[in-house]
């Protein structure tokens, strides 16, 4: 929890922005997403792209969960 209290907000809304939406059109976790739901992400790779691709948005969520636990 430290850890992400710690990480200041800009380093992951540009982190969001740019690895989190590359490539930009259509962004590359909306496509993952969209596999996951509908029980196509079967290949390694596409479990590492959803990974790669969505750790910055779960970054920013829990760095929001934690600052309003901390208020």
């Amino acid at each position: 929890m430290e850890f992400i209290s710690k990480m200041p907000w800009s380093l992951l809304i540009l982190a969001c922005l740019t690895l989190g939406l590359a490539p930009f059109s259509p962004p590359h976790i909306w496509e993952k997403l969209q596999m996951l739901s509908k029980g196509q992400l079967v290949r390694p790779i596409d479990w590492f792209d959803l990974v790669l691709h969505g750790t910055p948005w779960a970054l920013l969520i829990a760095k929001g969960v934690v600052t309003l636990i901390k208020k």
